[in-house]
């Protein structure tokens, strides 16, 4: 019962800011079965008691779910140390182009995970005062204002060069982020064997380099920003089926 509610608390939460995603509706299953679960202890075991077959299954349904854990456990911890390898890469490089993969704009501003990799970005691009800056995404549902327009504005405002900012403004995935960058650095000179650096969230960063290398950036360098504290473990998790579904659909 105090496992499955403070799992369904924190999708509640989560719910409520407007996170609809299954790294949030995930626990939000688990919580709610878990607090029925304890709401009917007494029943569920007496309907268990005597049954040989109902022993079995309920005991393989929890082999199941320790080991889906221990699963996600491992992709964390995988997860993690490709991050850290990742870590201070483009610092060292010689970035011709940095590109920064959008995150939802509620209301016409960056969300704290999007605002996170623009502050990277500024970061690499101070590091890096000759690389041009792509800001990538389209209109989210809802919205007016296209992601490219939201973090091109934000980087205006932060004190960055507006003629260094270049805005892709279609784009709805992180695929197409990419592809729809690329018409944008080849009319500055810049092509698929360019230096890019391509920062987004830190869970988001494997996935990331391997639909670049995919689309044929051969020179492409994730850098990682960090996930806000309140939404980290359930965007990690999130990133856990988005990996396994990419493997499936041979996206990445």
């Amino acid at each position: 019962m105090l496992v499955g509610g403070l799992l369904l608390a924190d999708a509640l939460a989560l719910l409520g800011k407007g996170f609809f995603m299954v790294g949030v509706t995930v626990p939000a299953v688990l919580g709610l079965a878990l607090c029925a679960l304890g709401a009917r202890w007494h029943s569920v075991r007496t309907w268990l008691h005597g049954k040989r077959w109902g022993t079995f299954a309920w005991r393989g349904c929890w082999l199941l779910l320790a080991a889906w854990v221990v699963s996600v456990a491992a992709f964390w911890a995988w997860l993690a140390q490709q991050v850290r390898g990742f870590e201070g890469a483009a610092t060292a490089a010689p970035v011709q182009a940095i590109v920064v993969l959008g995150s939802g704009t509620p209301n016409g501003q960056p969300s704290p995970a999007l605002r996170a990799r623009l502050d990277k970005a500024r970061e690499l691009a101070a590091t890096h005062p000759q690389a041009w800056v792509v800001v990538s995404g389209g209109v989210d549902f809802g919205e007016t204002l296209s992601e490219g327009q939201v973090m091109g504005n934000y980087l205006r405002e932060q004190g960055m060069d507006p003629a260094r900012i270049l805005q892709e403004e279609r784009s709805t995935s992180t695929e197409l982020n990419l592809q729809y960058s690329l018409p944008l650095l080849q009319q500055r000179g810049l092509g698929l064997n360019a230096a890019v650096a391509v920062v987004t969230s830190d869970f988001h960063t494997v996935r990331a380099q391997r639909i670049a290398r995919k689309i044929g950036y051969t020179r492409a360098i994730p850098v990682p920003a960090p996930t806000p504290l309140y939404i980290r473990y359930n965007a990690w998790l999130r990133e856990y089926f988005a990996m396994a579904s990419s493997w499936v659909l041979r996206e990445v």
